[in-house]
């Protein structure tokens, strides 16, 4: 690996047929380009102005319950409805349009507002992965719905509008771009190899180690070794499962563990309530066997060289390749040195431990 983290490069994406461009020298470029203002990490444990918050109005009529675990509702603003209007024109093939049934859920992970992922407990975010699983099902019974999205947006650098703990489902018609990628990637190394893809893969890193943050008896985080975010990872099981609702029950408490820790470091990077994206990447919900699929869950998180400064998808990025400016490696090095215990419980940074 001396060269690769030395030299600009190439690393190819074997779950999506693409490639990213790695530049290891550009971090020591310097920077005069935007620079975040910090959000306020101080809020109260209830907000009367949430309309996440247990009692608190939504839209129009609507009205949470005193909930006390996570809660789903129908997203009051949703971006797919179930029903069919009428028929899509087309012309030719120049100017293709069809429509598009779904259906959008809000999970509200906790009803503390002034809570994380990373700051819950681990039986608190085991409640939030039943209700995934439980999610997952009764979305796919559904039988116009092909895929079950589960994300979360965190952070105002993610878009999210609300800082209450929370995450979306959105079940499409179809399959979404990226899950169909993944899927034909994944299908094509299955039939050439009669394993899943992940299951070598994660084997491969667990032996290398090079990559690895953390793992458990069930799961493993990575950063992957085509990651294009600075600080992205990728969380899959041991055990190559097609959904989050083939996993037994040790698994279900693995991913709480595994999701608890990964969260606890990013926040433990810069001291701050770290931005992201996280999603879910499971098999479609169109009652067929995809043996071929194997779960797994990736984080994007945009933050770049400190909690001020975040990595911009812009330019060559959007037009020719995703580029990165250090190596996963070293990405990998920094989440893995840092605290499993949250910085506001007194966890010491990663360079005054001398890490």
């Amino acid at each position: 690996m001396t060269v690769l983290s030395e030299a600009p490069h190439r690393r190819f994406n074997p779950l999506t047929g693409e490639w990213v461009l790695v530049s290891p020298h550009r971090l020591r470029r310097p920077w005069q380009g935007r620079v975040e203002t910090l959000p306020d990490e101080a809020r109260p444990a209830y907000d009367p102005a949430c309309y996440l918050c247990p009692g608190n109005p939504r839209a129009g009529d609507a009205v949470n319950p005193h909930y006390e675990s996570t809660f789903v509702f129908d997203n009051d603003f949703a971006a797919l409805l179930p029903e069919s209007h009428g028929r899509c024109s087309r012309e030719g093939t120049l100017f293709l349009a069809r429509l598009e049934r779904g259906m959008c859920r809000v999970v509200c992970f906790s009803p503390r507002h002034d809570l994380t992922l990373a700051e819950m407990s681990h039986d608190e975010i085991v409640r939030v992965v039943d209700v995934w699983v439980e999610q997952w099902l009764d979305l796919g019974a559904y039988d116009f719905i092909r895929y079950v999205q589960i994300f979360e947006n965190k952070g105002a650098l993610m878009g999210c509008s609300n800082p209450h703990p929370h995450g979306q489902i959105w079940a499409t018609e179809s399959l979404p771009v990226e899950p169909e990628k993944e899927h034909r990637c994944q299908r094509e190394y299955f039939h050439r190899h009669h394993r899943t893809m992940l299951e070598d893969y994660m084997s491969a890193e667990l032996e290398r180690a090079e990559r690895i943050v953390c793992r458990n008896s069930t799961w493993a985080a990575v950063v992957p070794f085509w990651a294009k975010w600075p600080f992205e990872t990728l969380l899959a099981p041991l055990r190559p499962v097609q959904s989050i609702a083939a996993l037994d029950a040790a698994e279900r408490d693995g991913l709480a563990d595994i999701l608890r820790r990964m969260t606890v470091r990013y926040d433990n990077l810069f001291h701050v309530s770290f931005p992201y994206t996280m999603g879910l990447h499971q098999a479609p919900t169109d009652g067929l066997d995809h043996p071929h699929w194997h779960l797994h869950l990736h984080f994007y998180p945009p933050l770049l060289r400190s909690a001020s400064v975040q990595k911009f998808m812009v330019g060559f990025e959007m037009l020719a390749t995703p580029q990165r400016d250090f190596t996963p490696e070293d990405a990998a090095e920094q989440l893995r040195d840092l605290s499993e215990v949250h910085y506001r419980c007194g966890a010491t940074p990663a360079a005054e431990a001398g890490a």
